[in-house]
C-alpha cells in the first residue's frame, strides 16, 4: 500500500487522477510530473474505481472529474468525506456554475477548477490544497473564508428558499442519487418504487428532500439540473475506456 505523504519538503505530493478520458488523464500526468515535488501514483476511469483507489493508495490529492460513469465525482467526494479520508479533492470539470461549485464544495472538495486551467496554475492549486487551503476561481481561502463564501453563494442562488431550510445544497444520499437517476430516465414515483423495491411514500419523501437539496421546484427541474451538470448519464458504462 502506498503511504500518504508527510509534510516533509523532500517527500513528493502523491496524486490520483480520476477521469473517464484516457488521453486527458495521460495529459494531466505528463504535465504534473514535470514538477520535482509531484508524483502521479494511479488513474481511475470511473467513480467506483476512484473510490477504491483512494481507499487503497491514500493519495495526498485526487484530481477528479464530476461527470464520471457509475458514480459521479460529487458522490465519490461525499463518500470519501464520510469515511474520513485525508485526501484533498480537486474537482477538474467542464461544468462551471455557482450551483455546481457549491454542491462540490459542500460534498467535501478542496478546489474547483475548469478543465481549461493552465498546467502551472493546476500545480499551484495542488500545492495550496495540500497546505489545507481551498481554491475557487483562482482565489485562495482558509476554512473560515470558504465557509463564508459558500454561505453567501447559497443565499444568492437560492434566496428565500435557502433561508427556509438547512437542506439546500447538502450532498444527496446514495438512495437519493438512485432516485434522481430514475427520474432522469422518465420513471414515475410508482415505477421508481417498484424498481427499487421501496414504498411509494418513501419515494415521495426522498423526492421532497432532493428538491430541497437542489433548490429546485419540481422533478423536471431536478432532472435537468442533474443531466446538465453531468451528475447523471442516460447511458452509463461501468467499464470506462481502458
Amino acid at each position: 500500500m502506498v503511504q500518504a505523504a508527510t509534510n516533509q519538503p523532500s517527500q513528493k505530493i502523491k496524486i490520483l487522477i480520476v477521469d473517464d478520458h484516457h488521453i486527458f488523464r495521460q495529459g494531466v500526468q505528463v504535465n504534473l510530473e514535470l514538477q520535482s515535488d509531484i508524483q502521479v501514483i494511479g488513474h481511475g476511469a470511473n467513480g467506483e474505481q476512484g473510490l477504491a483507489l483512494v481507499r487503497q493508495m491514500q493519495p495526498d490529492v485526487v484530481i477528479m472529474d464530476i461527470n464520471l460513469p457509475v458514480m459521479n465525482g460529487i458522490q465519490v467526494t461525499r463518500q470519501l468525506a464520510a469515511e474520513g479520508h485525508s485526501s484533498r479533492i480537486v474537482m477538474l470539470t467542464a461544468y462551471d456554475d455557482t450551483q455546481q461549485v457549491i454542491h462540490a464544495m459542500r460534498a467535501g472538495a478542496s478546489a474547483y477548477c475548469a478543465k481549461e486551467i493552465e498546467p502551472d496554475k493546476l500545480v499551484e492549486v495542488i500545492r495550496q490544497v495540500v497546505q489545507g487551503r481551498y481554491v475557487l476561481y483562482e482565489q485562495v481561502f482558509d476554512k473560515a473564508g470558504i465557509e463564508e463564501w459558500l454561505d453567501r453563494g447559497m443565499q444568492s442562488v437560492a434566496g428565500a428558499y435557502y433561508l427556509d431550510t438547512g437542506e439546500s445544497f447538502s450532498p444527496l444520499s446514495p438512495r437519493e442519487m438512485e432516485i434522481l437517476q430514475c427520474v432522469t430516465r422518465g420513471l414515475s414515483n410508482k415505477e421508481i418504487a417498484q424498481a427499487l423495491q421501496i414504498s411509494h411514500q418513501t419515494v415521495k419523501n426522498h423526492m421532497t428532500s432532493i428538491l430541497r437539496k437542489l433548490a429546485v421546484e419540481d422533478r423536471t427541474q431536478a432532472a435537468v439540473f442533474a443531466l446538465r451538470r453531468g451528475w447523471v448519464r442516460l447511458k452509463d458504462s461501468a467499464e470506462g475506456d481502458d
